[in-house]
C-alpha cells in the first residue's frame, strides 16, 4: 500500500459505539488490505448452520460428531452463500490465500472433503460470507474511531470461545473493552 500500512493479518475490533448490526461487538480478521480496499472474515458470529449441516449440503459426511456439531461462522454480509475455510495448515490446498502467523484462507472443496474425512487442518473455522470495504472506506472508518486494530492472534481464533473473542482480542491490546463508552463524540 502506498498510504497507511496494510492491516492484512490484523483483527478489527468493533468499538462499543459501532451501531452497524453486521459488526456490533465483532472481531474481523483482515485477509487482504491494499489500495483497492479490504476483505475480512468476522470470526465471532454464528451462522445458522453447523459444520455437519454445511458439509452434508456439499455431499460430504463429517466423520467426527464433535466437528459436525461445531458452528459455522457468519463471516460477513457480502456473498453469504460463499464459504471460506480459515486454518493454519501449511499444505497446498487449491485456492488458498496465505496470511501471517501461519494462517490461511481457502475457498476450494478439497479442504472441505479432507475436513469431513478427518484429514484436514487441526485448527479450522468455516465462515459463510465476508466483510468488504472499497478503496479508502476502511481507512475512513478507522479515522472515525470505529475500530481498534491489533495483529491477529491464532489463540483468539482457535482456542477462545466465540462469545469471548471480542473481549479477548481487545485484551491482547491491553484494553478492557467493557470499560469503553458505547457512544462516540468529538471534542
Amino acid at each position: 500500500m502506498s498510504g497507511p500500512r496494510s492491516l492484512t493479518d490484523h483483527f478489527l475490533i468493533a468499538m462499543p459505539a459501532m451501531d452497524d448490526p453486521n459488526f456490533f461487538r465483532s472481531v474481523t480478521l483482515v485477509c487482504q488490505h491494499d489500495d483497492d480496499g479490504a476483505m475480512g472474515l468476522v470470526v465471532n458470529r454464528e451462522a445458522d448452520y453447523t459444520f455437519g449441516e454445511l458439509l452434508g449440503q456439499l455431499g460430504f459426511e463429517a466423520r467426527d460428531p464433535a466437528l459436525a456439531a461445531r458452528p459455522v461462522l457468519a463471516g460477513g454480509p457480502v456473498q453469504p452463500e460463499r464459504g471460506f475455510v480459515l486454518h493454519d495448515d501449511p499444505r497446498d490446498w487449491h485456492s488458498t490465500l496465505r496470511l501471517g502467523h501461519g494462517l490461511a484462507v481457502t475457498t476450494s472443496r478439497d479442504i472441505l472433503e479432507a475436513v469431513a474425512k478427518g484429514e484436514g487442518p487441526a485448527n479450522v473455522l468455516l465462515a459463510l460470507g465476508y466483510a468488504g470495504w472499497g478503496a479508502g472506506q476502511l481507512e475512513a472508518e478507522l479515522a472515525a474511531n470505529s475500530w481498534l486494530t491489533v495483529p491477529a492472534d491464532p489463540a483468539v481464533l482457535f482456542r477462545t470461545p466465540l462469545a469471548e473473542r471480542w473481549q479477548a482480542a481487545a485484551r491482547s491490546l491491553g484494553v478492557d473493552i467493557s470499560r469503553l463508552a458505547d457512544y462516540s463524540g468529538r471534542a
